[in-house]
């Protein structure tokens, strides 16, 4: 049984020593030291010796043991030492190449102009309010006198969820929530950016969603000379200090009169071009001093509050800003147009 443990002992140490491979090492320890490996097969003989050979036979057994475990301990540390160095070698960086630029990312363009928008009414003492996307049938068109039936609902061509509820066409709701909100009795002065939904065929100037501003202001004695002079300054302001504005009569179902306001073209500073079509003026927004009826169920005295009411389309005052001629190039992101207006 001693010839036996030691020829186990060389031919394990010459297996170890041939190794090349953590697997191949993990192989040879369960041949020899396994349950069923070589050494362990030796040993439940060791049942059959006399007495007095047994303990010999043990301390040998266990030197074996040990010379095996150390041999399969050292090569284990040789082999993990060398696969460290071939994977710093393969994946070694030359830390004097040129470092690669990092894209940096900007504010889209229709963000920056509804936040320059925003901070404009927010200094002329207007605050910014929200509403909801999908909204019923009552504040997208009731609440706006625009009773079931009105005609002038076909201008919207709305998406509908259900009967009662609907992708808004507007922003106008914010307005009419906003005035319930204050129970009759209290000044409203705010502005409500936000996405607005219409079953429109996308083009070059039109976009089945897009993005509205519309402001508010009711309180008693607001005269539509106050509104000519927020939206003045307002054209100033976006546009250049030499813009003019004109305002023309026209027809909204939540404002009474109506009116809509055109700015001096820019490009041919009101000669006429083909920019503002040969009339020297381009149509910007629309507006008008808040409907009676709109008032009441908002639940304002019309006979103590008086108000005015705009709305403007973001994606136009950038096309004319910056002189945009598709509005499809705000929504299909592509990179090389946005990163133009990082900066805007």
């Amino acid at each position: 049984m001693k010839d036996q443990l030691e020829a186990i002992q060389k031919e394990a140490l010459e297996s170890i020593d041939n190794s090349q491979e953590m697997k191949e090492l993990q192989a040879i320890k369960v041949t020899y030291l396994g349950k069923k490996g070589s050494l362990t097969s030796v040993l439940r003989g060791m049942g059959k010796l006399p007495a007095e050979e047994r303990p010999v036979v043990g301390e040998i057994a266990n030197r074996v043991r040990e010379t095996i475990t150390d041999a399969l301990d050292e090569k284990n540390d040789k082999l993990e030492s060398e696969a460290l160095e071939k994977q710093l070698e393969t994946e070694a960086i030359d830390v004097t190449l040129p470092g690669r630029p990092v894209q940096v990312g900007g504010p889209h363009l229709l963000t920056n102009i509804i936040e320059e928008i925003e901070d404009l009414f927010i200094g002329m003492g207007f605050e910014v309010r929200e509403g909801p996307e999908v909204e019923t049938d009552y504040f997208n068109f009731e609440a706006l006198n625009l009773p079931e039936g009105h005609p002038a609902r076909d201008m919207h061509d709305t998406f509908y969820i259900t009967n009662d509820l609907l992708l808004r066409t507007h922003t106008s709701p914010v307005q009419a929530r906003t005035m319930l909100g204050y129970d009759g009795d209290s000044s409203v002065k705010m502005i409500c950016p936000g996405k607005v939904y219409r079953r429109d065929t996308d083009d070059a100037t039109h976009s089945h969603q897009f993005t509205q501003i519309e402001g508010l202001y009711v309180d008693k004695n607001v005269r539509m000379s106050d509104l000519k002079g927020i939206l003045d300054v307002f054209a100033k302001k976006m546009f250049g200090e030499d813009r003019e504005i004109r305002l023309r009569p026209s027809f909204f179902p939540f404002t009474e009169p109506s009116v809509e306001m055109d700015i001096s073209c820019k490009v041919c500073e009101g000669a006429g071009c083909s920019i503002c079509k040969k009339t020297g003026w381009i149509e910007i927004l629309g507006g008008g001093m808040v409907h009676p009826n709109v008032l009441e169920m908002a639940g304002y005295d019309p006979e103590i509050y008086s108000g005015f009411a705009f709305g403007m389309g973001p994606d136009r005052i950038a096309m004319l800003k910056y002189g945009v001629d598709d509005i499809r190039q705000f929504y299909t992101n592509d990179k090389r147009f946005l990163k133009q207006y990082h900066n805007a």
